[in-house]
């Protein structure tokens, strides 16, 4: 197949490329300056220049490929109006959607669990419970899971909001890492029983590969390899990289402490993948989230 990558250059949407490539697959890739479209064609991926507001360069290159991923976002350090960026991605999706209207052609669009169902066993099934964490993402997902009654094989492949391994720049745990670094201290709130999920993202990119060759239409995907780990055991292992004290704070402390990161910080978020194994024999094979950490690579000035 030939598939186009929007996000291609991107922390999960390289490794989503290597895993095409090496499955056999061609690969057009989204780049939009000359230093992505060079790490592109150094790897064999043939370039579309443009981006995510070019409308009509999207829907053009969408008719013309096997199938569409799109693991592309607008990152916060380009707006930090959540809306805005929604309304990007939302008019994206829907450009590339037109060009597949019919077809039967894979498209795959990123999403995420976290936030969903606070509290309470996520499954691929449970119904949407609107609320304001997901809420600036489910309009993109819903947009593309319908498609599927306009002729496209599309699908929703939900990421773990821990998505790890080496070259995490701008992730949850380099994020935490950062945090501990400048405030001496690697901390959670509460008792830090709450759970968060995680994936390795090479098994995330094996995922995508799987959901974009095979994944009937209106399907959700749950790239999740490890159901919830609680959040003081990441802190620990944090603490023992840093040499650092891991310690309990209040939600009081929280905002102080952890900034843009305090709403997500103290959430419980247990996520199944029990029917995304089973429907597509996706098992994860990477180092789970804390013998990741441990590795060292995430301190490695």
């Amino acid at each position: 197949m030939r598939i186009f990558v929007a996000g291609a250059t991107g922390y999960v949407g390289s490794a989503i490329v290597r895993e095409l490539i090496d499955a056999g697959h061609k690969v057009v890739g989204l780049a939009r300056s000359d230093t992505s479209a060079a790490a592109l064609s150094s790897v064999g991926v043939d370039v579309h220049r443009g981006d995510l507001d070019d409308l009509d360069s999207l829907r053009a290159v969408a008719a013309i490929v096997d199938g569409v991923i799109f693991a592309a976002n607008k990152h916060i350090s380009e707006t930090t109006d959540s809306a805005k960026r929604a309304r990007t991605e939302l008019d994206a999706v829907e450009a590339l959607g037109g060009g597949l209207e019919g077809t039967g052609k894979p498209f795959v669009v990123t999403s995420g669990v976290i936030g969903r169902t606070p509290g309470s066993l996520l499954t691929e099934e449970t119904p949407d419970v609107p609320n304001a964490m997901p809420a600036p993402r489910l309009p993109v997902e819903r947009s593309v899971l319908a498609m599927a009654e306009r002729g496209v094989r599309s699908s929703s492949l939900r990421l773990a909001p821990t998505v790890h391994g080496e070259g995490d720049a701008r992730g949850f745990v380099s994020t935490l890492i950062g945090i501990a670094r400048k405030t001496g201290v690697s901390a959670f709130v509460g008792d830090g029983s709450n759970q968060w999920p995680s994936v390795h993202r090479l098994d995330a990119a094996t995922l995508f590969r799987l959901a974009v060759e095979r994944a009937p239409a209106g399907t959700r995907l749950h790239a999740v390899a490890e159901e919830g780990v609680p959040f003081r055991d990441i802190a620990g292992a944090i603490g023992r990289q840093l040499a650092l004290p891991v310690v309990s704070i209040s939600e009081e402390e929280a905002g102080r402490h952890f900034s843009f990161l305090a709403p997500l910080v103290s959430l419980d978020n247990p996520t199944s993948s029990e029917l995304t194994r089973e429907r597509f024999g996706w098992r994860p094979t990477h180092p789970a989230l804390i013998a990741d950490i441990e590795e060292g690579h995430y301190f490695e000035q």
